[in-house]
């Protein structure tokens, strides 16, 4: 049995976490994917862009509908990035695959530093315009970025919403909606340049992130996800970025 057919069982999982945290969890798709057998940047990376869209659009869509998602704040944000991450993916067509694993790399060990670190930034009291300016600025750098790697950015998205003022279940929900734009963008970008679909892993991977996310979704919408999850999957995306750092960029 080809080991790629064990990617759905695993992304199930994922999917059931990633949701409870408001990212979409490219972050473990990808390197999974590659370390499966694909390419990473014209089967791994498309393929997570589109498992990142359906975990975070179906958690999005629960979230919605309890009324959690700040549209003023999801709305800029969610914009600024899909139009940023064209540009990431130009520049993903014209890299070598070493650099896109290296950036892809440094971007997941940020992102767990950032949430073994338990920093929460004090919730901030935002003007209409303070909010603009930070969903612009912040939605075009994490939408390049998004289209460069095939990342959504949830995981820096939420301090940030932090700072807008959002309490953390808004965060959390509202960041699921901007993944989502962003994700989108980035998943049309690829899919209509490089990448190279196989369709049937493809189909049972998106059925099961999208029962995953919708699981936890509802569970986290119902009470808020304990520190002990953030700890565990802080050292698991340690541990996937020393991977792909080492194995994939240093020694390969």
């Amino acid at each position: 049995m080809n080991p790629i057919y064990w990617s759905p069982v695993i992304f199930f999982f994922i999917a059931f976490v990633f949701s409870m945290l408001g990212m979409g969890g490219s972050q473990l798709y990808i390197p999974i994917l590659f370390w499966l057998g694909m390419d990473f940047k014209t089967e791994a990376i498309p393929l997570g862009m589109l498992l990142n869209v359906v975990n975070s659009s179906s958690a999005a869509f629960v979230y919605a509908g309890k009324k959690l998602v700040d549209w003023r704040v999801a709305i800029p944000f969610g914009i600024t990035m899909v139009i940023f991450a064209p540009l990431g993916t130009l520049v993903n067509i014209n890299l070598p695959t070493k650099p896109v694993i290296l950036i892809f790399a440094v971007f997941t060990a940020l992102a767990a530093l950032l949430m073994l670190s338990g920093w929460k930034p004090k919730a901030g009291k935002l003007s209409k315009r303070g909010r603009l300016i930070l969903g612009i600025s912040a939605g075009g750098a994490l939408g390049f970025f998004a289209g460069l790697i095939g990342r959504g950015g949830g995981s820096f998205v939420v301090p940030l919403l932090y700072i807008a003022g959002l309490v953390p279940k808004a965060a959390a929900a509202t960041s699921a909606m901007v993944v989502t734009f962003s994700g989108t963008s980035s998943f049309l970008s690829h899919i209509l340049t490089a990448a190279r679909p196989q369709w049937m892993v493809w189909i049972l991977c998106v059925i099961a992130v999208f029962l995953g996310s919708q699981l936890g979704s509802r569970v986290m919408a119902a009470k808020l996800k304990s520190r002990s999850v953030k700890l565990v999957f802080g050292f698991v995306l340690l541990g996937v970025a020393a991977l792909l750092i080492i194995k994939d960029v240093v020694l390969k």
